[in-house]
């Protein structure tokens, strides 16, 4: 018996020592808090709490950043928890340690390596206690904003949430989209259209009001660089329930276009409305119920979606679908087709002309950064945007109608009506009004249209 007492405690002895060592590792093993330099040096935390505790006192901590600090006399060893004030205030000295400088924002104080978010621009606590941010050209400029709502340039500007936070750079290579036809194209002759010296056109004018529920509503093309293939598919929707007088109203799939018009074309990496209209032409596309919009977002590593679309000929240039329509809701697979575009004269009275007769046109412009913060009024590029960042890119949209207004200054300003694809929260419900008369932005300068191949069997089978 007394030999099992002296083995127990024995044993009670050796765990007590390996319980002290266990402890003793865990927090005299610990790498030090202030091994790189103190943080937050200025920091109340001994003396916020009024703790100064003798002797080792694991109780005696305070929250520090991520973790916890010690204000006993036990800290203040080689590597050392001590809270950033227990030099100064505990023991009235100079802290053993290099003070780690932080940066300041909002009156918060930052640690080395904070990053934050200014916009566009990534902003990072640099080891000498200041912040360093990326210099980009921000595609929402406040100071642009401002600048034009102060002026007297006949529109106001606004910041779009989707739009916050991306650079110029961004904003031109994934909210447009459109690449200029080769210069053959560009060279095309204009179509011959009879004017009467003496036709008077209305001063305004308004298709979605001529042709009621014959006219789509704007579409948003989001972060896909794909303005030819919405536009175009804007404007053949358009035509083919003008030409049909109503027996078929189709939403036509940019998707399809997307996807499929691969000739030449880059999907959601840009092409050209004179291929797109190619396609339309000869293969033809479904509605954009059949074959929905895939909004790839702009950092997506993902490879563009495959086309899900074909389509045959049955003879005098009709085409039927070879493939269920990629919404398994969807049923009716229908192949929609145009006939050749032509182009129309840059004078607005012939595209005023057309328009009214014909239904809406597309045109290619520029973009200019201040265009993407338009929010109403009738548009013209400003000078506010002046600088080493000005940057442009070509788009392409659907010109709806027209319309006038009479200035504070009492002159006559005369626009277009056009429908964008950057959706319904943007501009005047999707539409912008930009200077009609004067080829603001090369707005003029290449416009077409287009018939929608319409048959009388589709007239007779589609009511």
């Amino acid at each position: 018996m007394p030999g099992s007492w002296l083995l127990l405690a024995a044993l009670l002895l050796a765990g007590g020592v390996l319980a002290a060592r266990a402890s003793r590792t865990r927090r005299e093993l610990a790498p030090g808090l202030h091994e790189r330099g103190i943080r937050d040096a200025g920091g109340s935390y001994c003396e916020r709490h009024g703790a100064c505790c003798h002797g080792r006192d694991d109780a005696c901590t305070v929250p520090y950043l991520d973790t916890i600090c010690y204000c006993d006399l036990f800290c203040n060893r080689t590597i050392s928890d001590c809270c950033p004030d227990f030099w100064e205030y505990c023991l009235g000295i100079e802290p053993p340690f290099p003070v780690q400088k932080v940066c300041i924002r909002n009156g918060h104080k930052f640690p080395a390596g904070a990053t934050y978010r200014d916009n566009c621009n990534l902003c990072t606590c640099r080891a000498h206690g200041q912040w360093d941010c990326e210099n980009h050209a921000c595609l929402i400029n406040r100071d642009i904003i401002d600048a034009i709502n102060r002026g007297n340039y006949g529109w106001r500007a606004s910041n779009y949430s989707q739009m916050w936070g991306m650079t110029l750079e961004e904003g031109i290579q994934y909210r447009l989209g459109t690449v200029r036809p080769p210069t053959s194209v560009m060279n095309m002759n204009e179509l011959q259209v009879s004017m009467d010296a003496n036709e008077v056109l209305p001063p305004r004018f308004n298709a979605a009001e001529k042709w009621p529920g014959m006219i789509q509503e704007p579409l948003d093309q989001g972060n896909c660089a794909g303005s030819w293939a919405f536009s175009t598919a804007a404007v053949a929707s358009d035509r083919i329930s003008i030409h049909s007088m109503g027996h078929m109203t189709p939403a036509l799939s940019p998707q399809n276009l997307l996807s499929c018009n691969t000739r030449h074309q880059q999907g959601c990496g840009g092409g050209r409305i004179d291929g797109a209209w190619w396609f339309l032409r000869r293969r033809g596309v479904v509605t954009d119920y059949c074959y929905p919009f895939t909004n790839q977002d702009k950092d997506s590593s993902l490879p563009a979606p495959p086309c899900m679309m074909s389509s045959q000929s049955t003879g005098r240039g009709k085409r039927q679908a070879t493939a269920r329509c990629p919404n398994p809701q969807a049923h009716s697979n229908e192949i929609y087709q145009s006939t050749p575009a032509y182009r129309l004269s840059s004078d607005e009275k012939v595209i005023m002309k057309e328009i009214m007769e014909n239904g809406p046109v597309q045109a290619i412009m520029e973009v200019y950064e201040d265009f993407f913060m338009y929010r109403h009024g009738v548009y013209r590029h400003t000078p506010v945007a002046a600088g080493q960042h000005r940057r442009h890119g070509t788009h392409s949209v659907k010109i709806t109608g027209w319309g006038e207004e009479r200035t504070a200054d009492g002159s006559r300003e005369k626009y277009w009506i056009a429908a964008n694809s950057w959706g319904r929260d943007w501009g005047e419900h999707g539409y912008f009004r930009i200077a009609r008369g004067v080829n603001e932005c090369d707005i003029e300068a290449f416009v077409v249209g287009v018939w929608g191949r319409v048959g009388m069997e589709d007239m007779h089978h589609r009511k």
